[in-house]
C-alpha cells in the first residue's frame, strides 16, 4: 500500500511539474469559469423560476457546473501517455499498477480546488455570503471534489475507450448535456414536466442543491445532504475499476 502511494505522489509530482511548464493553459482553467459566471450573472441573469437572490443560486450551481468541465486536460493526458510509450518507460521501473492514473487524477484535483477557491472568492464580490458557517462551507467544498472526483474517473474511462487524443474532444461533448441539463443556473419547476424530473434526477444538481442547502444559513435537508455524496460513490464503484483495468490492458 505504502509503495503505491509513493508511486502515486512521484506521478502527481510529474503532472505538477508540467503546471511549470504550461502556465498559460493553467490561467485559462482559472479565468473560464469565471467569465461564465460574470456573464450569467450580469449579462444573462434571471433565471427562470429562481425564487429569492439568482446570485445565491447561480453560485452554488456554478460552483458544481465547473467540477464537471475541464476534464479532457486529463483524459489527453492519459491517452497521450498511452500513445508516445510513456508507459513503456514506466513499465521497466518497479511502479505500482494504476499510479499513473492516480498521479493523474490527484494533480486534477489539486488544480479543481484552487478553481473552487478562485470561483467562490469571485462569486463572493458578488455578493453571494455563506451563511451555514465554516463548517458548511467544508461539507460543501467536499462534495464538490467529490462530485469532481467521480466526473474526473467518468472521463479518464472515456478517454482510455476513446484511445487517441483527437477523439477525446469528441467525447469530452457528451458532459454538456449533464451540465446545462441541471438546475445550476435555472429552477426545475419552470421546466417542462418531465424535463424537471430529469434534471432533479442528475448527479450535478443534486450537489448544487446540498451545496445551495449548506451554505445558504437555513436548515439542511440530510437528504439532499446524502444524495449529493451517494450519486459520486455509486458512479466511482462502477468507473474507477473499469478504468483501472482498461488500463492495465492497454498498457500491457
Amino acid at each position: 500500500m505504502s509503495h503505491a502511494l509513493t508511486d502515486s505522489w512521484t506521478m502527481t509530482r510529474r503532472e505538477l511539474a508540467h503546471w511549470a511548464r504550461q502556465p498559460v493553459q493553467v490561467a485559462v482553467s482559472l479565468v473560464f469559469p469565471v467569465m461564465l459566471m460574470l456573464m450569467f450573472g450580469y449579462l444573462i441573469g434571471g433565471g427562470r423560476g429562481v425564487t429569492g437572490s439568482y446570485i445565491d443560486h447561480l453560485v452554488p450551481g456554478m460552483l458544481a457546473l465547473t467540477m464537471a468541465f475541464g476534464l479532457e486536460g486529463t483524459m489527453i493526458a492519459v491517452t497521450q501517455d498511452l500513445n508516445k510509450g510513456v508507459l513503456d518507460r514506466f513499465r521497466s521501473l518497479p511502479m505500482a499498477d494504476g499510479a499513473v492514473l492516480v498521479g493523474r487524477s490527484a494533480a486534477d484535483m489539486l488544480q479543481s480546488a484552487l478553481v473552487l477557491a478562485v470561483l467562490a472568492s469571485v462569486g463572493l464580490a458578488l455578493g453571494w455570503r455563506v451563511q451555514g458557517g465554516p463548517r458548511g462551507f467544508l461539507a460543501a467544498f467536499g462534495l464538490l471534489l467529490l462530485f469532481r472526483f467521480a466526473m474526473l474517473w467518468i472521463g479518464i474511462h472515456l478517454g482510455l475507450v476513446a484511445g487517441r487524443p483527437e477523439l477525446v474532444q469528441a467525447v469530452q461533448i457528451l458532459v454538456w448535456p449533464v451540465g446545462f441539463l441541471s438546475n445550476a443556473l435555472a429552477a426545475p419547476g419552470s421546466m417542462p414536466g418531465w424535463l424537471g424530473t430529469a434534471v432533479e434526477w442528475n448527479p450535478l444538481s443534486r450537489t448544487a442543491t446540498a451545496v445551495r442547502d449548506l451554505s445558504g444559513g437555513g436548515p439542511v435537508d440530510p437528504g439532499h445532504v446524502w444524495a449529493a455524496a451517494l450519486w459520486p460513490l455509486a458512479l466511482l464503484a462502477v468507473f474507477f475499476p473499469l478504468a483501472v483495468r482498461r488500463f492495465r490492458r492497454l498498457s500491457r
